[in-house]
């Protein structure tokens, strides 16, 4: 049975990768431009007839415990983005994952109240769900190559944007301020949004502009 990857297993499978042609673009979640009544099924089918409803319904069919929270305790953005300041700082990318939604997260959590799974867009969970992975592990990799193991000089971060969907507030506009000896502080995105529910903070996309 088809199960999404996560994004630990797409970044060994891009190193694998690497010597091949550049893969097309896909966009990030909140900016997604897809075709509005393609979904995709587990088994990677494109079906422009199934509903929302029955398209939403197979891509939880092999998900199991439904989340009724976000997972781990980050408490705060700031606790969330200085989270993610420290693991890049340890070149660790096992901790990377857990500070994105899981898809279990996205299907019961984010994606029912998304405003592009509605009209006009009506974009189906498992496109949705596929652009999202796909835009991570290029943002994922690249935060990595560029920016692991190295002094961010973090002062602050800044989200210029917040809108509530449900009983989400999604944060967006994001960018760090960073600090270093001898030249003026400057901003530079680092991440894409930020999904907050119930006192608790998760990354939604990691896209950035390095």
């Amino acid at each position: 049975m088809w199960r999404s990857t996560s994004i630990l297993t797409l970044l060994m499978l891009a190193g694998l990768a690497s010597c091949r042609q550049a893969e097309p673009h896909h966009a990030s979640s909140s900016r997604t431009s897809t075709s509005p009544t393609a979904t995709v099924s587990r088994a990677g089918h494109v079906d422009s007839v199934v509903s929302r409803e029955e398209a939403l319904r197979r891509f939880r069919a092999d998900l199991r415990d439904p989340p009724v929270a976000l997972s781990g305790d980050h408490r705060t953005r700031e606790a969330l983005v200085r989270q993610l300041v420290y693991v890049l700082a340890q070149r660790d990318t096992l901790a990377l994952e857990p500070l994105v939604i899981t898809r279990a997260e996205f299907a019961y959590l984010y994606y029912p109240n998304s405003p592009l799974s509605m009209p006009p867009y009506d974009l189906g969970p498992g496109l949705m769900w596929f652009q999202l992975q796909e835009s991570n592990r290029k943002a994922a990799l690249a935060l990595l190559r560029e920016r692991a193991g190295k002094p961010l000089r973090y002062a602050s971060h800044q989200c210029d944007r917040s809108e509530r969907q449900g009983a989400n507030t999604i944060w967006s506009e994001c960018s760090v301020l960073r600090r270093a000896p001898g030249r003026s502080a400057w901003r530079e995105q680092l991440f894409g949004t930020i999904i907050e529910r119930d006192g608790r903070f998760k990354f939604i996309a990691l896209s950035n502009e390095l």
